[in-house]
């Protein structure tokens, strides 16, 4: 308390009422799988399709994650983290010996590449002429994909400041390395690195996706990362496809990204079936062989046809990563409580299996989302349910509603940790709540009439006892009614025969 011991006109600055709580965002996708080059097990922030292929690389052959991730933006996405895996260095690093200007058969040094694998056969160094020229100077350019990347400019075997090993020290790229003790500058012109090539190499394990949280690896690197609320694998069924995992394999992978997601309480895990599946066979799948019961857990079948530029043609793709697009939209347009169905489904031009009606009357009731064509109507989601038993958690908005109210409460409460334990502290978290359960119900989000109706915040001396205060915790209980999605329209249409009149 300040002290006033001398007249005159203090001001204070007072708290005034409750703190408000904001809500916390609820499209952030995380996508685990295989790229071409970037960072490995480090989840890495992007936020559009140039951002991607810029850390990433481009479409790569037998990997699903650059399709994911571009169904991702396509569909309305904006924000995603990219774990790469399956590049643990056990691959080649592709590499190149520069020959010296004066003898062709004696190399000037070693051109390696810092990223192992086939990403490093993208790279091409290049000897030009210096912009300042001298005895055993020249110009080293870099370039990706055809793009330069990296220039050195008036640099030199020769000891100094300039020398070329010095310069390169931070490259991102390449790192070189001496063979002979020649001080001659390489001959001018551009080659390409080579050696890298991994193809049918790539040896993934369930327990690299699952990873480790101390080493922030796999899905265990994404606890580090509270934004993320959906959580997607497509490489998971290249991998099986090519045969580097078995159905058992699948199966612990979807298993572990489902424990993530019910450790954190704050994502949805978004599965896919497995390829060449039918409506017998991926019921069969969903109930005898995979057996998951998790509100956690969403599944997406059939597969989806889009256009592969490195293929040159239309192919198949698992549709994990439009969908977590898909939700992204429908948060942006209509808020995290509406449904994500009935929604197109952008850049696919095809499904692998054309849904009747008596099949997805089998399918829908065991939780399996059917992607559906209507003629005139496009490709649209045909389901928004989770993988539980729960009837009370059938739906997935209701899922991800709680999520959004859950996350928004802890993160907008925390200055009430250490405040005094009284009436007073009641009152105020009471109105906190009170005031943001307020928004959320003006949004449409909650059922109910009036507020009363639609949810309630108890913290009294009732369930704030003197036991509870002296162990020091606060309890708070709320229950808020969310809005559930008309999932069945039915129009009841029954013959009229009521009399007619005629007057004049």
């Amino acid at each position: 308390m300040p002290q006033y011991l001398s007249p005159g006109v203090y001001v204070e600055e007072v708290e005034a009422g409750s703190r408000p709580i904001e809500g916390v965002g609820t499209a952030v996708a995380a996508f685990v799988g295989l790229a071409q080059r970037g960072p490995a097990n480090a989840p890495t922030l992007v936020t559009n399709w140039t951002q991607f292929t810029s850390t990433f690389g481009d479409f790569m052959e037998g990997s699903y994650l650059a399709h994911a991730v571009y169904g991702y933006f396509l569909n309305g996405g904006g924000t995603a983290y990219v774990v790469r895996i399956g590049a643990d260095g056990a691959a080649p690093a592709a590499r190149l010996e520069l020959p010296s200007s004066t003898d062709k058969a004696v190399p000037a040094f070693r051109v390696v590449a810092l990223e192992p694998g086939v990403s490093g056969d993208q790279i091409s160094v290049e000897v030009a002429e210096p912009s300042e020229p001298g005895e055993g100077v020249f110009k080293l350019i870099v370039s990706v994909g055809g793009k330069e990347d990296e220039v050195y400019d008036n640099v030199t075997l020769k000891k100094g400041r300039q020398n070329v090993f010095t310069q390169t020290r931070t490259s991102h790229r390449i790192r070189l390395e001496e063979v002979t003790k020649s001080e001659l500058a390489p001959a001018v012109g551009k080659t390409a690195l080579s050696g890298g090539s991994t193809k049918g190499a790539i040896r993934v394990t369930p327990d690299e996706y699952a990873g480790n949280p101390a080493q922030r690896t796999g899905f265990g690197g994404l606890e580090a990362v509270d934004e993320v609320t959906m959580v997607a694998a497509p490489d998971l069924m290249a991998l099986y496809q090519k045969g580097a995992l078995d159905m058992e394999g699948v199966k612990a992978v979807q298993l572990a990204m489902i424990a993530h997601c019910e450790l954190m309480g704050d994502r949805v895990a978004i599965l896919d079936a497995p390829p060449d599946f039918g409506a017998q066979q991926v019921n069969e799948w969903r109930t005898d062989s995979a057996g998951y019961d998790s509100k956690y857990a969403a599944l997406y079948w059939p597969w989806i046809k889009v256009f592969d530029p490195l293929a040159g043609r239309a192919v198949f793709v698992p549709p994990s990563g439009h969908m977590a697009g898909i939700w992204a939209r429908s948060d942006e347009q209509r808020g995290v409580h509406k449904a994500p169905a009935n929604e197109v489904v952008r850049g696919a031009i095809a499904l692998e299996v054309q849904l009747t009606k008596g099949e997805h009357d089998l399918l829908n009731p065991i939780g399996i989302n059917c992607i559906r064509a209507f003629p005139g109507r496009g490709i649209r989601v045909w389901g928004a349910r989770t993988l539980s038993s729960d009837p009370a958690w059938r739906y997935l908005n209701v899922r991800r509603l709680f999520n959004y109210v859950e996350e928004s409460i802890f993160e907008g409460t925390q200055w009430v940790v250490f405040e005094p334990n009284d009436m007073a502290l009641w009152e105020r978290a009471k109105r906190t709540i009170n005031s943001f359960l307020v928004r959320v119900w003006r949004d449409g989000a909650l059922f109910g009439a009036t507020p009363g109706e639609a949810f309630f915040v108890k913290c009294d001396g009732e369930n704030n006892t003197a036991e509870t205060i002296d162990a020091g915790q606060l309890i708070i209980d709320i229950g808020i009614a969310p809005v559930k999605p008309a999932e069945f329209v039915i129009f009841r249409i029954a013959q009229f025969s009521g009399g007619a009149s005629l007057t004049e």
